[in-house]
């Protein structure tokens, strides 16, 4: 069976928070474009019979109830099969990286709808596809903001005070958009209701291209089932100094945080270097006032660290925080790091994980067992109910960027896997 759904549905929303300025898109959440997909996705599901709703954090979901659901009550939910991603981006980001993941269980539910009319699958447990707000945190810092909220690994007063780059909280936004904040937060019932949450997600790396993996063309296999993501954080290192005019201050009467900062970057990507399968990077610079013609007062720079030893990546932080205290103290500057996000090593469930290789291997026979060091809500979710992915070939290797792509015929694969493996755990 061969299905072009996923490509017709990512056709649909291929204009929607498309960037002049950086290339790809930029969809922060509960921005215009954002808020456009979220209409999107629910009109989608809607239309193929789907229960639609958004709980307290944010969350929305798409419920495919069992035949005799209204018989079994609240409890037909229970142990639900659950798939789904988000749809928010990073800024300039590819047209993949989470609406991908949410296309393809579209897809799949249609696959799976069209079997169980035909008397081919009869399901002993419900599916909803779940799509999660402000995955990337790109509008308030901290990823995978709404799956954390739900499973609890965020406190929801910390949350709610997070700030936007406009000074808008997380609260007021919400807000905003019909949430209450006093009712956001770690949702048990919620939690129990997930039996399985199975996540389908482009490749952000050059994995399935690797050397181990390409045939004698350079072309790896469609598909592979995740099984780890690499420990990673977000933090701010803040670097204050005195702001001055640039044309009266003399170099040497200088207390400039962006010297400081600029020092300290380049030693981030040292550190990094020295150390193993660990990756370092500073992907944003905020001088404060900003001024062309003025030293500012004030740089924060923002880091993110991985490595699969969480041991290691707390060492690599507390090496780039001791060096950039040196640094900022000899060009007479101070510096205070603080954490914004922190999530360890990820293993996902080995039961789950080997169900998903027997069913995908039935479509993509050379699928491998794939790590990651990018994060995704599976990756949270993890801690509370068990959880696996599914990753879709990406030839250009790169993610988080306009060049990310996935061939139809992947994404094609990538959807008859998805269905294959749920019709296998429903």
């Amino acid at each position: 069976m061969h299905t072009t759904v996923v490509n017709s549905l990512l056709g649909a929303i291929d204009d929607i928070g498309r960037d002049a300025r950086r290339g790809g898109y930029s969809r922060p959440v509960y921005s215009e474009a954002e808020l456009t997909l979220r209409e999107w996705f629910t009109a989608e599901a809607t239309a193929r019979g789907l229960d639609v709703s958004t709980d307290a954090n944010g969350i929305i979901w798409a419920w495919w109830d069992l035949p005799n659901a209204a018989d079994a009550g609240d409890a037909s939910r229970d142990g639900a099969l659950v798939t789904g991603s988000h749809l928010d981006s990073v800024p300039g980001g590819g047209a993949f990286d989470g609406p991908l993941g949410v296309a393809s269980a579209l897809a799949a539910y249609d696959l799976l709808a069209a079997r169980e009319a035909a008397g081919e699958l009869h399901r002993t447990r419900a599916l909803a596809i779940a799509v999660f707000p402000e995955e990337e945190g790109s509008r308030f810092g901290v990823a995978c903001l709404g799956s954390r909220l739900l499973a609890g690994a965020i406190d929801p007063v910390r949350a709610l005070a997070l700030r936007d780059r406009d000074g808008n909280t997380f609260a007021d936004v919400a807000t905003a958009h019909g949430l209450d904040p006093d009712r956001m937060g770690r949702d048990d019932a919620t939690l129990a209701r997930i039996g399985h949450f199975v996540e389908l997600h482009v490749e952000q790396g050059r994995g399935l291209n690797s050397e181990a993996y390409t045939d004698h063309a350079g072309r790896g296999p469609a598909i592979a089932v995740g099984n780890s993501i690499l420990g990673h954080g977000r933090w701010r290192l803040r670097f204050t100094g005195q702001g001055n005019h640039a044309g009266t201050t003399l170099m040497t009467d200088r207390a400039d945080p962006m010297v400081a900062a600029a020092q300290t970057i380049i030693a981030v990507r040292a550190i990094a270097a020295a150390q193993d399968d660990a990756r370092a990077t500073v992907g944003r610079i905020e001088p404060i006032p900003g001024g062309t013609n003025v030293i500012a007062s004030i740089v924060d720079v923002w880091l993110d660290v991985r490595h699969p030893d969480d041991a290691i990546t707390a060492a690599i932080v507390e090496k780039i925080h001791l060096d950039a205290q040196t640094i900022a103290a000899a060009e007479g500057c101070a510096v205070e790091l603080v954490e914004e996000s922190l999530s360890g090593t990820v293993h996902f469930d080995t039961t789950l994980t080997r169900s998903l290789v027997d069913s995908v291997r039935g479509r993509v026979p050379d699928a491998p067992l794939l790590p990651t060091g990018a994060g995704h809500d599976a990756g949270v979710l993890a801690a509370v109910v068990p959880t696996g992915m599914i990753y879709v070939r990406n030839p250009t290797g790169i993610s988080h960027s306009p060049e990310e792509f996935v061939e139809d015929a992947d994404a094609d694969a990538g959807a008859l896997a998805l269905a294959e493996a749920l019709a296998d755990l429903l």
